[in-house]
């Protein structure tokens, strides 16, 4: 479902009304007589639509997470915020660039139109900026042959879906100035060759059984879950194009289950 297209349909809907009774439809009725509930009703809400829209399309747009892809940064079930324009303002529903302000940067968490199909929203981890040359073999990650250092930081136990019970290495990672936790499945390995997908600048990338390795073509990212082997990412689907980008998730506002997390920042 297209939220902002059904958002932008009801704003001209309602606006329409509003307009044709404050220019036709007023004079017309006389002053003595009331509006009629289909004038009255569109005039009423059409002020509330305009603010949520300009609000939703061009400042922030909440979200609800639905998957571990992105534990133990962000659980099932946070609500959470993202910032519309740090990347640049777009027009709504098109999502057109028409104002650069930032690019992201390598560990930010970006919301993003899927390349596969665009009607849906994922969530990652920014891993390779355009031009990069990213690996990850064995586990270890290099971006443009540095080795990005995890450090161990104990253990973390989850439900999936289907009630299977994981227990994974808690670990510290860096990347650009962001500091954050990944979890890593020692038996699983760095990549399911089975489940990469023919995707564009695929002759980019190689890959083996020890993992893989891709230069990040321009106006492209690369980007994966801090939930490293319950992930479907850029090792599977392959690059983020800029304009897909929706925005930079900041911040947690609500999770019915652990009121604890409202108001943590997204890091």
């Amino acid at each position: 479902m297209n939220f902002a297209l059904i958002l932008f349909l009801l704003l001209a809907a309602t606006g329409a009304v509003w307009l044709a009774d404050r220019c036709w439809l007023r004079q017309r009725r006389g002053p003595d007589r009331a509006e009629p509930w289909w004038v009255e009703y569109p005039k009423s809400f059409f002020p509330v639509i305009l603010v949520v829209f300009l609000l939703r399309s061009f400042l922030v747009e909440p979200f609800k997470i639905p998957s571990g892809s992105m534990l133990p940064t962000l659980l099932v079930g946070d609500f959470i915020l993202v910032n519309k324009f740090t990347y640049g303002i777009r027009l709504p529903i098109v999502n057109l660039k028409i104002a650069e302000v930032n690019r992201p940067q390598r560990g930010e968490v970006m919301v993003f139109r899927y390349p596969e199909n665009p009607s849906l929203d994922y969530i990652k981890r920014v891993v390779g900026l355009p031009g990069d040359r990213i690996a990850y073999r064995n586990k270890r990650l290099w971006i443009n042959g540095e080795e990005i250092t995890a450090t161990a930081n104990g253990q973390f136990s989850y439900v999936e879906s289907g009630l299977n019970f994981v227990s994974a290495e808690l670990l510290a990672e860096t990347l650009g100035e962001r500091r954050h936790a990944i979890l890593l499945q020692p038996e699983v390995p760095s990549v399911h060759l089975s489940g990469v997908r023919w995707f564009p600048f695929r002759d980019n990338c190689a890959y083996n059984e020890t993992g893989f390795s891709c230069t990040v073509p321009a106006g492209h990212y690369f980007l994966m879950g801090d939930n490293r082997d319950s992930s479907s990412d850029s090792r599977y689907w392959g690059f983020v194009p800029d304009a897909n980008i929706v925005g930079k998730a900041f911040l947690i506002w609500w999770n019915f289950e652990n009121l604890k997390r409202i108001g943590g920042l997204i890091n």
